[in-house]
């Protein structure tokens, strides 16, 4: 069986894919807070909570920290660089794409124009 570790890249995405884990890192980057108070913003149980907390903390993105019973959360340190650096470089990519492909279609469209003159 081929073992699989999830690159930092992986989880993090995985974890910006749900709304939810979304909305709480922007929450979050209002200002830290408690897993209830975070429950309670998003109308679900603390399990629920937990669980999407558990995922970014995975990811890096949110680290917790208890202080007697109350566990609470803050952005995590590391922030969102290399995510940023991968989506710019695939957004060059798919524009240099598109400018190819508008000019293929520009000189198909001229041909065309060329070929209806005559």
């Amino acid at each position: 069986m081929v073992q699989y570790s999830s690159p930092p890249l992986d989880l993090s995405f995985a974890a910006l894919s749900d709304a939810t884990r979304r909305g709480i890192i922007d929450q979050l980057g209002r200002g830290d807070a408690s897993i209830t108070s975070l429950a309670d913003k998003f109308q679900m149980t603390l399990t629920g909570m937990k669980k999407h907390v558990q995922v970014l903390e995975r990811a890096g993105l949110v680290v917790t920290q208890k202080v007697g019973r109350v566990r609470t959360c803050a952005l995590g340190k590391r922030g969102l660089k290399a995510e940023a650096e991968w989506i710019e470089a695939h957004r060059k990519l798919f524009e240099a794409r598109f400018e190819a492909l508008d000019e293929i279609i520009s000189e198909m469209k001229q041909e065309e124009s060329d070929g209806s003159a005559s």
